[in-house]
């Protein structure tokens, strides 16, 4: 007998364990998409800007797994268009997991490493940030610093400006 009440209060407490958590709302699944203008890139031979004989543009989307208020983990793909000599082509595609570190006022910093279709990798710290949070989505602009290596080219770093939503 006293085998059975305690499996039934262990019982009980698993229950109001499990639903505990399930009224916090975490874990919990967002999505979002967003579009990257490189800026400028330094490696060794000095420095590149975005707006000279060659333009590139990226289209980063992904998923995020919230574990909570303060952490997640996210994975990113990116496919970059680049233009050059009037001929436009996706470049490479950036597979870009990474974990975020959520604060308060809808800042995040997100450390992702970096695998690109082209050879190339590295890893990506951004800085993200909401400045409009919406009922079902919101508005996010973050600055990501690419640092790549690899595909026998020069170390690099580079900068950029990125706009997307978030639903």
């Amino acid at each position: 007998m006293f085998k059975y009440l305690i499996t039934i209060l262990l019982s009980l407490a698993l229950t109001k364990s499990i639903l505990a958590q399930q009224t916090s709302g975490y874990p919990k699944v967002t999505g979002y998409f967003s579009i990257v203008n490189p800026i400028a890139t330094w490696t060794k031979d000095g420095y590149t800007s975005n707006f000279g004989n060659v333009y590139s543009i990226g289209f980063p989307f992904g998923l995020n797994l919230l574990k909570s208020d303060r952490f997640g983990v996210s994975f990113e793909v990116a496919p970059l268009i680049r233009t050059e000599k009037n001929i436009s082509k996706v470049s490479t595609v950036l597979f870009h997991p990474g974990a975020m570190f959520r604060f308060k006022h809808g800042f995040t910093f997100i450390g992702r490493m970096a695998f690109e279709t082209n050879g190339r990798f590295g890893i990506t710290p951004i800085f993200n940030q909401v400045i409009k949070k919406g009922k079902d989505a919101s508005l996010f602009v973050a600055v990501p610093f690419p640092v790549r290596f690899g595909n026998n080219q020069p170390s690099s770093f580079s900068t950029g400006a990125q706009i997307g939503i978030s639903f």
